[in-house]
């Protein structure tokens, strides 16, 4: 991250991220293009058969959902457009699944689907705004409604022998993909979710699920239907890291609790007061929010971070990895007092240009402002 003289203010230097379209990109080998894919996840299921998927296919699908069901946190937003960014690099073609049904059927903003689905168009002007790279036709956003509806003679057979071929203890162990437990009363609808998510991997013609951790068991579920049908291609798991939310003990973030997350359209005065405000014990690397932010946030995106201090507490230092702000922080050399205030400017400078769009872009703001009216329903 760049330090001299950088004001809040500015347009966030989107270069790093924006860079990472195969058009810029000389040709890749196959090595390299399964090094950018792979550093997205946290887990891979298989990489051997990742190898083999980008040996013999220069424009793997990769798919990746969403439920519309209220305001966009960093995590949706920015490490999403990071992480599609490195998807087209690799020469990738992703389908971005926009599950409106699916967000009904899971009973968000109360099962309304007008409602859900003009958060699903604040969500794509979010990520148009932010630098997700969306030209030359690599980056589809697909409704679910439409294409169930326009190919209902494929999505629903499919469907029935999914159900058909699993046990309901099985399809209730994958209740966690909708931020349920198995605990949970769940309705018939959402008893039926998990079948149709699991569909849509072979509706989409998926040869990569590229999705947060908190689906895994349905793209677990996908596999193990591979098998039940003797399909030898199976769909290929890249899972990626979920961040937590930003007080003690919040394993990931909350829509129901804004103190949890920072949204894409947070003015600097909030970003500045929840950073402020968020857990960052000293010298504790392990589930520190602010470290896990700077991680998968602040490094991909800047490639580097700057650290302001003051000439008594050993002055500015910019670290190329996070490796070594990491060991810095462990050791006591890096005090929270001085990375909050850095990771909060980083933090504002990225979001600026969501700011921008949303204030000055008339279809854009009346989005925000309707959204923003919505009352969250779980």
């Amino acid at each position: 991250m760049e330090s001299e003289n950088s004001n809040s203010h500015e347009t966030a230097p989107t270069q790093p991220l924006q860079s990472l379209s195969i058009s810029a990109q000389p040709q890749l080998s196959v090595k390299e293009r399964f090094d950018i894919i792979r550093s997205i996840g946290e887990e891979c299921i298989q990489e051997d058969e990742l190898e083999r998927l980008l040996a013999n296919k220069p424009h793997p699908i990769c798919y990746d959902g969403f439920e519309p069901s209220g305001r966009m946190h960093i995590a949706q937003g920015v490490m999403k457009a990071i992480n599609v960014n490195k998807l087209t690099s690799a020469g990738c073609k992703v389908k971005i699944w926009i599950a409106d049904w699916f967000a009904q059927l899971n009973n968000k903003m109360g099962g309304d689907l007008k409602k859900i689905q003009v958060i699903g168009q604040y969500l794509i002007e979010i990520w148009k705004a932010v630098g997700m790279n969306i030209e030359g036709g690599q980056v589809e956003f697909l409704w679910s409604s439409e294409e169930i509806n326009s190919r209902a003679h494929e999505y629903w057979p499919l469907v029935m022998d999914i159900a058909r071929r699993n046990k309901l203890p099985r399809i209730v162990r994958c209740c966690q993909i909708m931020g349920r437990s198995e605990q949970d009363e769940l309705s018939a609808a959402q008893i039926f979710y998990p079948c149709m998510q699991c569909a849509d991997i072979f509706f989409l013609k998926a040869d990569i699920c590229q999705l947060g951790m908190d689906q895994r068991k349905v793209n677990v579920l996908a596999r193990e239907y591979c098998d039940d049908i003797k399909r030898k291609n199976k769909p290929i798991i890249l899972s990626h890291h979920m961040l937590p939310g930003l007080q003690e003990g919040q394993e990931k973030m909350s829509k129901s609790d804004p103190s949890s997350s920072i949204y894409m359209e947070d003015e600097e005065a909030d970003v500045n007061l929840k950073i402020k405000k968020a857990f960052c014990p000293p010298k504790v690397v392990e589930k520190n929010p602010c470290l896990e932010y700077v991680k998968y946030i602040i490094f991909p995106w800047f490639h580097e971070f700057t650290i302001e201090r003051k000439p008594e507490n050993g002055g500015d230092k910019t670290f190329k990895t996070f490796e070594e702000l990491a060991n810095d922080y462990e050791s006591g050399e890096l005090h929270p007092g001085d990375l909050k205030p850095a990771l909060a400017k980083a933090l504002n400078r990225i979001l600026q240009p969501v700011r921008d769009h949303f204030s000055t872009d008339p279809k854009a703001k009346e989005l925000v402002k309707r959204v923003k009216s919505y009352k969250v329903t779980r």
